[in-house]
């Protein structure tokens, strides 16, 4: 009996289809299912055939979440804001607004990935319709249970078919990634092995210091920095992106508890962060966090030779810097000494440039009365060796 090409053609489909999955460090991934864990709305923002839908696909699959996909752009308002239904005394029972299906199944399976795809394209109604939907998970006389996350998709307007710019209101609501392809990762994947999506491992041990720590740093950037609070874009195209609002950062808040509580790199950290207030307020608040855990210079003053100095270069910049500003504000003879033995400490577990500027300072506070210290020859090369190599590029330059 000959085989209907057909039942062929789908025997080869099903062999296309097959594909295995491994671990593979991704932090776009990465920073996807730790916004999904901490269960916040996310956009992801890409060019078309990017890889988006791709992504969240794998992603429902290996969460074991029933995936519902709804395309923004061709619902009504009313799909999401509730049809209204006449009952047999209105004036009595009021008119409840009736649910589309694809919620009703969202209540009833009780968890699911809700999709919502081509945001850009949806009008301006539309969108209007979608904020009770992505803040109080309402759709008509529906609250979506605690176990639905949301994450929508969108292309830049640029390329969105009849794109829409997003409105401030909604866009406040997303923690905003921008999907880019890896060039390791299609490869790979066409291949038959993509990177595999996982939530990220809280540690349960960690969780009351990650949220002092979050608590820690969003208040101790916004009481420094009061304008961040609130700060609305002035373009309509920058409105529809993250920006700074106490909603936003109330999100921002619990993306560093989670990822401090996973351990998270500090590269998923940027990405989320500046995903949610926006580049500017992002990278200030990554700065502060950086220079929190930075050691006291009164504490490496006291004990120079047990003093761990940050391996990061700008990082121990600053505490060097620091050091030194504490000997001129208190400037005394052995404060001077401890400060020179940490130059030392620096120059032989760093590089030698990062010395210059302090070593030159410090010595700039000398006293008369005080001997020149013998650590001061160990670095006299290092500085020398510096200078001329500035000296060098400038000319060049």
């Amino acid at each position: 009996m000959t085989v209907p090409q057909l039942d062929i053609a789908a025997d080869l489909l099903a062999l296309l289809g097959d594909s295995r999955t491994e671990s593979r460090p991704d932090i776009q991934l990465e920073a996807l299912t730790l916004a999904v864990a901490a269960d916040l709305p996310v956009l992801l923002w890409g060019e078309p055939g990017i890889g988006k839908t791709a992504a969240l696909t794998r992603l429902a699959q290996e969460l074991e979440l029933p995936l519902t996909t709804v395309i923004a752009s061709v619902h009504e308002p009313s799909d999401f804001s509730g049809l209204p239904v006449v009952g047999d005394d209105p004036a009595e029972q009021g008119v409840p607004m009736a649910p589309p299906d694809w919620a009703v199944r969202l209540v009833r399976a009780g968890k699911g990935l809700l999709f919502l795809d081509e945001l850009s394209t949806a009008p301006p109604a539309v969108q209007a319709a979608l904020l009770r939907l992505v803040l109080e998970r309402r759709v008509g006389a529906l609250r979506l249970p605690p176990g639905v996350r949301i994450v929508a998709a969108a292309n830049p307007r640029s390329s969105a078919a009849d794109g829409w710019e997003l409105s401030a209101p909604l866009a406040n609501r997303f923690v905003h990634l921008h999907w880019t392809h890896d060039h390791e990762v299609v490869v790979r994947g066409l291949g038959g092995t993509w990177p595999r999506a996982t939530l990220p491992r809280l540690d349960p041990r960690r969780l009351p210091e990650a949220v002092e720590f979050a608590r820690r740093a969003v208040c101790g950037l916004l009481g420094a920095r009061p304008p961040l609070v609130h700060r609305l874009p002035d373009s309509e195209s920058r409105r529809g992106g993250a920006w700074p609002s106490p909603r936003s950062w109330d999100m921002t808040l619990r993306l560093i508890a989670f990822a401090t509580a996973a351990g998270s790199s500090r590269d998923v950290l940027s990405l989320l962060v500046r995903g949610t207030v926006g580049d500017g307020p992002g990278l200030e608040l990554l700065a502060s966090m950086d220079r929190m855990d930075l050691p006291d210079p009164e504490d490496l003053l006291a004990d120079p030779a047990g003093a761990v100095l940050p391996e990061r270069g700008d990082l121990r910049q600053a505490v060097l810097d620091g050091v030194v500003a504490a000997v001129r504000a208190r400037p005394e003879r052995g404060r001077w000494d401890a400060a020179w033995a940490l130059l030392v400490r620096a120059l032989e577990t760093g590089a030698p440039d990062l010395v210059v500027v302090p070593a030159t300072t410090l010595a700039t506070l000398r006293r008369e009365d005080w001997d020149v210290p013998a650590e001061i020859e160990r670095l006299a090369g290092a500085v020398s060796l510096a200078q001329r190599a500035d000296r060098v590029a400038a000319v060049r330059g």
